[in-house]
């Protein structure tokens, strides 16, 4: 397995000093997922739960609806000049059965260059593309609950805390607390590995869950909770109109801005007592 963080020389200036250092960045490396051989999408990613990733990638882009879709996952020798395996590239065997994915699917499969022109249609696809809807989830959450996550996803931010470099995504129940949290460069990844670890676990509808993200809630993030059947997305920054058209149409809650002991409800606030 690849590393996840890397020392690096730097120079520093503070105060008017100058003195050379050694700093840890996050590392950052493609991972190429591939469908019974074939290529099917390339990510620039963190090293780490690749398998997860690449489970939650195919379900939230609805090539697959569960673990039973999925015979086996498998590193390629893929080789770096040394002759040593990179564990950037993996291949998924589907079940007999399954129908292949589109070729070419890629990070923004519905936000592309034309998406201010095709936004209603984004939305009436992925509710019938989702198996999931979270319209019907019951859960309700108190306001309290809700207000401690950010905390709660920032302690369990182990490479954060050396780099400073990464988003992180943390799923959560109101009886279970944390679940599982993860890392990323990506904040897309992060929320993927989430979804991926749970396809493993058969947690899919992720019914009474409530995902966490350390940015921003874009419509992408918003479409991958509504593919795995998650009722509350919330994050610590501002939601895009897109993002809550698509929550408002599919039943999700999303919080945005939960900072400290506030936040905004853009969609589903019957969630939150």
């Amino acid at each position: 397995m690849g590393r996840v963080t890397a020392r690096k020389s730097i120079t520093r200036f503070l105060e008017g000093r100058r003195s050379t250092r050694w700093d840890n960045v996050v590392v950052e490396e493609p991972l190429e997922i591939r469908i019974n051989g074939k290529p099917l999408a390339v990510t620039m990613r963190t090293p780490g739960a690749d398998f997860e990733l690449a489970q939650g990638f195919l379900l939230t882009e609805g090539a697959i609806a569960d673990r039973s879709d999925i015979v086996a996952i498998r590193y390629c020798g893929n080789l770096d000049d040394e002759g040593r395996n990179t564990y950037n590239v993996l291949d998924v065997e589907l079940a007999p059965g399954v129908e292949l994915p589109a070729a070419g699917i890629e990070r923004n499969f519905y936000t592309t260059s034309s998406c201010g022109v095709c936004g209603k249609a984004s939305l009436d696809a992925i509710r019938l593309r989702t198996r999931h809807l979270p319209e019907s989830d019951p859960i309700v959450v108190p306001a309290n609950t809700v207000v401690g996550l950010p905390d709660a996803l920032r302690a369990a931010q182990k490479v954060f805390e050396t780099t400073g470099g990464l988003h992180a995504a943390g799923l959560f129940t109101a009886d279970e607390g944390v679940l599982v949290v993860r890392e990323d460069v990506g904040r897309h990844n992060a929320v993927d590995k989430l979804i991926g670890w749970a396809v493993e676990r058969d947690r899919i509808p992720l019914r009474g869950s409530i995902l966490m993200v350390s940015g921003r809630a874009s419509f992408e993030l918003v479409q991958k909770a509504v593919m795995a059947g998650i009722p509350i997305l919330a994050a610590v920054s501002a939601p895009s109109s897109l993002a809550i058209e698509l929550a408002s149409d599919t039943g999700l809650t999303l919080i945005g801005f939960l900072r400290n002991s506030t936040m905004n409800v853009y969609a589903g606030a019957d969630r939150i007592s």
